[in-house]
């Protein structure tokens, strides 16, 4: 399969590259670090853009099959409008290049999710995360609306642990205290979800 990855860079980004890779898929990324990926010549073909940028996402999304975004702030608390803006140039990207299928990593306690959050989670989620969740639900609500094949992803708190691969997933789930997930479980979903039509226009609850 032909993948544009987004994100790659990015600690949960670059599983999904390695998976990508090992499964046998041509792989294309957009980075604003090109440096960043030490992936060997042939394997991965990687451009050079903004993913915040029309004109960068869609010369990077000529020819592509799926989209998999797994943009994020790192350690910020603030947006600075990245989902939002991401999410304006790969809709707008996609619809130019007819490309149908995407793959976007948000985060639990987004949009509805909150409402099945505990009460330890929500306290987290309107106070130090309140600013980076109100523009994802921005970005998520232009997604919905778009007409694409879309699966939006919502982990619990990530981790940089091993891949479990026993991980939960369902369109709700129960929720008490905080939980958390590994960044190399939520890659491995996001792959598999890239591959299959099971979760097409349907929301991903992923926690351990």
């Amino acid at each position: 399969m032909k993948l544009l990855i987004l994100g790659a860079t990015g600690p949960t980004g670059r599983h999904v590259v390695d998976l990508a890779v090992e499964g046998g898929d041509t792989v294309t990324v957009l980075a604003r670090r090109p440096e960043a990926l030490d992936e060997p010549a042939g394997q991965v073909n990687v451009v050079a853009g903004d993913a915040t940028s029309h004109s960068d996402v869609a010369k990077a999304m000529v020819g592509q099959a799926v989209v998999i975004s797994a943009l994020g702030r790192s350690r910020s608390v603030r947006a600075d409008d990245l989902f939002s803006r991401a999410a304006a140039a790969v809709l707008g990207a996609a619809k130019e290049q007819g490309v149908s299928r995407l793959v976007w990593l948000s985060s639990f306690g987004v949009g509805d999710t909150y409402r099945s959050a505990s009460a330890a989670q929500k306290v987290m989620y309107r106070t130090f995360l309140r600013n980076i969740y109100a523009n994802k639900e921005i970005s998520e609500r232009a997604i919905r609306s778009s007409g694409l094949d879309w699966t939006l992803v919502y982990p619990t708190m990530l981790t940089k642990g091993p891949a479990r691969g026993g991980y939960r997933v369902g369109e709700r789930l129960p929720m008490k205290g905080n939980p958390t997930i590994s960044r190399a479980d939520v890659a491995d979903f996001l792959y598999k979800a890239a591959h299959s039509a099971e979760w097409i226009r349907r929301d991903a609850v992923i926690t351990d």
